[in-house]
């Protein structure tokens, strides 16, 4: 029997590398919802990167914007 080396969470994209990106997705996951200042506050990190990480997880499928709130696709 195989046994497993390192924990896998089945929540995740394969395709998030980034652990920033891996971070804001786990985040909108968890809370549903939320806007780019609430994600500058609570996860302390740069609008400049944050919008790039949206836009990333946007092109993929993996969120949606609405009226300046992002949320789960």
């Amino acid at each position: 029997m195989a046994t497993r080396t390192r924990e896998h969470d089945d929540s995740l994209p394969g395709e998030l590398d980034s652990p920033c990106a891996k971070l804001v997705y786990l985040y909108l996951s968890t809370r549903g919802e939320a806007t780019v200042e609430r994600l500058r506050k609570e996860l302390d990190l740069e609008k400049i990167t944050l919008f790039s990480i949206l836009d990333t997880l946007a092109s993929r499928g993996l969120v949606r914007e609405e009226c300046g709130t992002y949320r789960p696709a």
